[in-house]
């Protein structure tokens, strides 16, 4: 009787970790919805995913990542290069190449990037926290010297209809978000690479053992995460009209707050991109919703990383 208890016991801890995030969205929604009528106006609902794209997208490929035990602390850094190079290439002053091949050089830059921290992680045997925090300063050294400091502007409008046009009303960045997750999701749950990203996360000897490459899936994942941060750059200069060096900063963190509240955990082997979604829409719901309420944003970082403290304890407890 008492292992049937402990049993039923577990079950509704499941259930409670897996749609509590959902009832968490829920309840956000409502409190400041009844806090200013404005909040779910069809404007703002637009506004808070224009906002939340690139973070979202920033978090399919942390997920990814996370999901294999690993972490990446320089997609920050490595949004800023790309974007510096790519907006160079299409400087409507003197463009150089089409805007198609400007966009490919910045996500194989990204490649590259991510290339290299899965270099460092699977060949080097460094830590995945040190190895991609050794990427993080050198692609921000990288961008600083590749622009001298200086912001790059006065881009073509091909290019800034990525970030800034719109599609039927909707912006394309929320077209472009919806199509990284459809692409992830289907990824890690409909290839035969995703059944090894989880089965690596989830025990890694074991999944060495079943002749599963393990470096090779951990470069996979490295490199999407670096390609995915690359693209955000872009998207971001597209709608800003100029990138500059220093874009991009303390990106990381939100990206991994977006993932672990989303419920992907820490110890890697588990973690859903529907999940991790709604991870950046509550990060995205709470500073909306504080910006509406006129909360300062020294405030909002505290609520943040509050957040950010519950959902690890939250995801430690569960692990036990």
């Amino acid at each position: 009787m008492e292992m049937i208890k402990k049993m039923k016991m577990s079950v509704d801890s499941k259930e409670m970790s897996q749609y509590g995030i959902y009832f968490a969205f829920l309840i956000l929604c409502v409190l400041f919805a009844a806090s200013n009528p404005v909040f779910l106006s069809l404007g703002n609902i637009i506004n808070i995913l224009r906002q939340i794209s690139f973070n979202a997208i920033l978090a399919m490929g942390m997920t990814m990542v996370i999901i294999t035990g690993g972490i990446d602390l320089s997609v920050g850094s490595v949004l800023a290069v790309a974007a510096v190079v790519s907006a160079s290439l299409i400087q409507a002053s003197h463009p150089m190449v089409p805007t198609i091949v400007a966009i490919l050089v910045g996500v194989l830059i990204g490649a590259v990037c991510g290339c290299f921290n899965g270099v460092f992680v699977t060949k080097g045997g460094l830590p995945a926290f040190i190895s991609t925090m050794v990427m993080m300063t050198i692609a921000r050294g990288a961008a600083q010297l590749f622009t001298k400091g200086r912001p790059v502007s006065g881009l073509t409008s091909d290019f800034t209809f990525l970030g800034s046009g719109f599609i039927l009303g909707i912006p394309v960045p929320i077209y472009l978000l919806a199509g990284i997750v459809i692409i992830t999701a289907f990824i890690l749950n409909k290839t035969r690479t995703g059944r090894w990203i989880y089965a690596v996360g989830g025990n890694e000897t074991a999944a060495r053992a079943s002749g599963i490459n393990v470096h090779r899936v951990k470069m996979v994942t490295y490199i999407y995460c670096g390609m995915l941060a690359a693209f955000v750059g872009i998207i971001m200069t597209a709608r800003l009209n100029s990138a500059s060096p220093v874009v991009g900063e303390g990106y990381e963190l939100d990206a991994i707050a977006a993932s672990v509240i989303g419920g992907t955990s820490m110890e890697g082997g588990k973690g859903k991109i529907i999940s991790v979604l709604i991870g950046a829409l509550i990060i995205g719901t709470i500073s909306n919703g504080l910006d509406i309420l006129n909360v300062s944003s020294y405030w909002q970082q505290i609520v943040k990383g509050l957040i950010i403290l519950v959902a690890v304890l939250i995801d430690r407890k569960a692990a036990k």
